[in-house]
């Protein structure tokens, strides 16, 4: 199979979605993937980050890390997205990336390729689901492949049982085992599908 590019586009206010990412993108790595773990843009005013400690203290712990740019989405043959709540849908910082990838869209260079998503939230029924089926609702206006983790796996079960991909409850604390499983094993299948679209499409190229 192909060695596929993954792009992990992640943001995260407390830290949460960014332990995901980084667990996800060295599951990648070791699926066999070029990996680009990369942070969407903060959006809201820096005065409002620098009053919440926490907030502000992500930030600079991440601050070497690249911005996610179209050019990233390009270049990559799958994403990963991984985003907290907010209100039932992403964060605005991720939709306001995901806004500036019309130009991409529209010239069709968005579609056919693997994407999966993740998120948290402060409690069980914080509207994970509701989130990662919106995000999937706008892969399917990009023409996107969905690759969810379904039940394809014990690591599902273990941490929650979700089918549309691993959602986490943010409690401050580290990931447990399980939720590292999960995340993991969505990662590996990510990697393995776009390993498989860019072999049949080389296929039929040649």
């Amino acid at each position: 199979m192909s060695k596929p590019k993954v792009a992990v586009i992640y943001y995260s206010t407390y830290g949460t979605n960014y332990q995901m990412a980084e667990v996800a993108a060295e599951a990648a790595r070791e699926a066999g993937a070029e990996v680009r773990l990369l942070r969407v843009r903060e959006t809201a005013p820096q005065e409002v980050v620098n009053s919440q400690d926490a907030w502000r203290a992500q930030q600079e712990a991440t601050a070497h890390l690249p911005e996610a740019t179209p050019a990233d989405l390009e270049w990559a043959d799958a994403y990963l997205f991984s985003t907290p709540t907010r209100f039932g849908g992403a964060a605005s910082q991720m939709r306001a990336f995901i806004d500036t990838l019309g130009g991409l869209w529209g010239q069709g260079k968005l579609a056919d390729k693997a994407v999966t998503a993740m998120t948290s939230a402060q409690n069980p029924n914080g509207g994970q689901e509701t989130t990662l089926q919106n995000l999937y609702i706008t892969f399917m206006h990009w023409g996107s492949i969905i690759v969810p983790p379904g039940y394809t796996d014990p690591a599902v079960f273990a941490a929650g049982g979700n089918p549309y991909g691993v959602s986490v409850t943010a409690s401050g604390e580290p990931l447990s085992d399980a939720d590292k499983a999960a995340i993991r094993h969505q990662a590996r299948r990510l990697v393995a599908v776009a390993s498989r679209l860019i072999g049949s499409a080389q296929g039929v190229a040649a």
